[in-house]
């Protein structure tokens, strides 16, 4: 890998970079939003025992991520096959989940969602980074997350209007059968465009050839606290993603809406993309982020309050939460890659994402282990008919709850910032 002067990379370089994002977002929703209703409704499984199985597999498919960070650092000179690897296990698991065996549906969807989940993060994992040690400088990275992240939100968008749009003509076996017929060979296609970025890409190498033990990275205190506050983060994002299926139809009964909801969401999160690079390059990447916080607090407080019909106030708030949401997927791995430069450590960039990737999946498992046992403690179930004040508890949970731990994480973010004058 040769030094070379710092230049800004041509939009076509970024696109084949940035084109992968597209089929692992598109298959996130599909996994960790749509399946869970899916296997409920398609198959009566009950809340709770889903419940405790995503619980189970999630953790230890978080668990795993910091193995595959370590493993995909020493062995960096296979990581096409390793990307190709998973790219493979990806692409099986998801034509299993949507292809159940109704003997066994439990037992299928945790084996079916431990595939899909592995190979996610093997080439998520690489996916990152390999765009952090693409060689740029502090404000190339944040176009290169920019990109990445625009791209996919624009597969979140095809995955959000795709099931509605399927199932509003057909049933939802058949929908999500044609969705695998679609998310398969556009997963190949774009990996032809991807590796061959990776033949043309340029990448940093480290002069102190210096390696980061994961159970080590915990001991820096500004590794400590940045992954507190996107783990924290990362919960308050995590329930209203997994609840607001429930929330759209049982609560606001706009199901027939879900699909122009979701549209809206990431719409906007892709439209106030370049928003979020401008105010981060302005002022900084950390206090945009304290920005989308604010505006996602005050947001979700709006949504605790809405009830059956306030549709035009949920597709504002669908704006607004999604404005936030681009800068909760663009301002974080850039900040991590500008930390990556500074220690000058680019042998550990996939144990850094493998982190981000960790806590990402943990605080959905920690959404789900603990969001659908209490609401069907509390009485709530989507399978059997319920009243509207049956779902109080509901809006509690979607909005209330994440708006408390956002303001929490306002403030840890805030302490940052004045701590280490970010």
């Amino acid at each position: 890998m040769q030094m070379v002067e710092l230049r800004a990379h041509s939009r076509y370089d970024l696109l084949c970079y940035s084109l992968l994002a597209f089929p692992l977002a598109f298959a996130g929703l599909p996994i960790y939003i749509h399946a869970p209703d899916f296997y409920t409704t398609e198959f009566n499984v009950s809340l709770t025992s889903l419940g405790l199985i995503l619980l189970v597999m999630r953790m230890i498919d978080a668990a795993q991520d910091p193995l595959i960070g370590f493993l995909s650092d020493k062995y960096r000179q296979f990581f096409k096959f390793t990307i190709g690897f998973g790219i493979i296990l990806l692409a099986l698991g998801f034509w299993f989940l949507f292809h159940p065996n109704a003997e066994i549906p439990l037992l299928w969807f945790s084996v079916s969602t431990f595939l899909c989940a592995t190979g996610f993060s093997i080439v998520s994992i690489n996916f990152q980074s390999l765009g952090s040690l693409w060689k740029s400088d502090t404000e190339e990275r944040t176009r290169i997350t920019g990109w990445r992240e625009a791209i996919g939100l624009i597969g979140l968008l095809f995955a959000s209007i795709l099931p509605s749009g399927l199932m509003s003509f057909t049933d939802s076996q058949t929908a999500f059968h044609l969705i695998s017929l679609i998310f398969l060979p556009v997963l190949c296609l774009v990996g032809v465009f991807f590796f061959n970025w990776i033949n043309k890409a340029t990448f940093i190498q480290s002069c102190l050839k210096v390696k980061t033990k994961t159970s080590s990275m915990f001991s820096s205190r500004w590794n400590l606290g940045f992954f507190t506050i996107f783990f924290f983060n990362s919960i308050a994002s995590s329930i209203p993603a997994v609840l607001v299926l429930f929330f759209i139809r049982d609560r606001l009964e706009a199901q027939n809406l879900t699909g122009l909801f979701l549209f809206l969401y990431f719409t906007s999160g892709v439209i106030f993309m370049p928003v979020w690079h401008k105010i981060a390059c302005k002022n900084s990447k950390t206090k945009a982020w304290l920005v989308s916080m604010i505006v996602a607090t005050l947001t979700f407080v709006w949504a605790s309050i809405l009830a059956k019909g306030d549709i035009i106030s949920f597709g504002i708030i669908c704006v607004l939460s999604g404005a936030s949401l681009g800068a909760d997927l663009a301002l974080p791995p850039s900040i991590i890659a500008d930390h990556i430069v500074t220690k000058n450590d680019p042998e550990s960039a996939s144990k850094y994402f493998s982190i981000l990737t960790f806590l990402t999946k943990f605080s959905l498992a920690v959404s789900t282990g603990l969001m659908f046992p209490i609401l069907d403690y509390l009485g709530y179930s989507p399978n059997t008919s319920i009243t509207y004040s049956d779902t109080q508890y509901l809006a509690i949970c979607y909005a209330l709850v994440p708006c408390f731990i956002k303001f929490v994480v306002f403030i840890l973010t805030w302490r940052f910032i004045k701590k280490f004058t970010l």
